[in-house]
């Protein structure tokens, strides 16, 4: 199994995401990131379902470097309950992992 993968998180504001993903970094947590939108979300919040239009993060990371991972983002976020996930990276080109590690090194 893969040591890496990808995390999803979103922010209500692009600069919101950039502090997020700058912080992220600068320590080391992610080897980099995709800031996408506005994107279009609908979710059920406090029984009700709710629409907003959000930035939708995507980082490359390691599995082991999660926990510190989602500690910092919920220190840094504005939402209550910020979407953090992360999904296994079962495949991908070996230089990509390669680089990916160094940046996690702080080598890249």
């Amino acid at each position: 199994m893969s040591p890496y993968v990808v995390v999803f998180m979103t922010a209500s504001h692009k600069e919101e995401a950039l502090k997020i993903v700058r912080r992220l970094l600068s320590e080391r947590l992610i080897a980099c990131a995709n800031i996408v939108g506005p994107v279009s979300s609908l979710f059920w919040w406090k029984g009700k379902i709710g629409e907003a239009s959000e930035f939708l993060v995507i980082m490359k990371s390691r599995k082991d470097l999660f926990k510190r991972l989602s500690k910092r983002v919920k220190e840094t976020h504005s939402y209550e309950v910020p979407e953090v996930i992360a999904l296994p990276v079962t495949e991908g080109l070996p230089s990509y992992l390669e680089w990916m590690s160094a940046s996690l090194h702080g080598e890249g």
